[in-house]
């Protein structure tokens, strides 16, 4: 019990420290099972998983994402503007594998068992799957880096990936020298974690 939520406290978003070694295939059939074994609403599993280990294809993503971090920079000024030309935003040619997940809303359809009320149920069930996956990475001694600087579009076209179909996210994925045991924007200054109490609501919103 300790071991899961010790993963949990470990689990960090990596960009810096990745070494470029692969995985080894036995690990990474493991962790992709890890996230086939996620819970779906009504039992869809609308996930893919793409392996990318083409150095051709991961140079014209980091090629784009680089791009859009100049698009978000352009947006800030100041201190804020300073401390994020310091924080490395992907880990895209450093990871030597890297995994897009995928969003299939028509898997299990017309009708699928429980999102007829909540369209986005589908959606959160990727997400659930690729917390499984970066959770047994990191219990495996890997890191893991979700890479948010691109648009889905244009990663549809690199990859292509049909109609339809979501990107949902791009994870660089490996080995890694170490961990850091502060995450990176707390460290750079950037944001600091909420406390909890501040999280729990009692009955109502708002209620202490």
């Amino acid at each position: 019990m300790h071991g899961l939520y010790d993963v949990i406290h470990r689990r960090r978003d990596v960009r810096a420290e990745f070494t470029g070694e692969p995985v080894a295939p036995d690990t990474l059939e493991r962790i992709l099972a890890a996230a086939h074994a996620a819970p779906s609403v009504g039992l869809s599993q609308p996930w893919d998983f793409v392996l990318i280990r083409s150095d051709e294809v991961r140079t014209a993503f980091h090629e784009h994402v680089r791009t859009e971090r100049d698009v978000f920079a352009a947006t800030l000024s100041g201190a804020e503007a300073e401390r994020f030309a310091r924080i490395k935003i992907d880990g895209v040619l450093e990871a030597g594998l890297s995994i897009v997940v995928t969003y299939d809303p028509q898997r299990g359809g017309p009708a699928v068992l429980g999102r007829h009320a909540i369209a986005d149920a589908g959606l959160y069930s990727v997400c659930l799957a690729i917390q499984n996956l970066w959770l047994a990475a990191t219990a495996e001694g890997l890191g893991v880096g979700w890479v948010s600087f691109y648009r889905e579009e244009f990663l549809r076209d690199l990859l292509g990936i049909p109609a339809g179909i979501r990107p949902v996210a791009w994870l660089c994925v490996g080995p890694v020298s170490h961990l850091e045991r502060v995450p990176d924007l707390e460290r750079h200054g950037w944001r600091r974690r909420r406390p909890l109490d501040l999280a729990v609501h009692a009955d109502r919103w708002g209620s202490r």
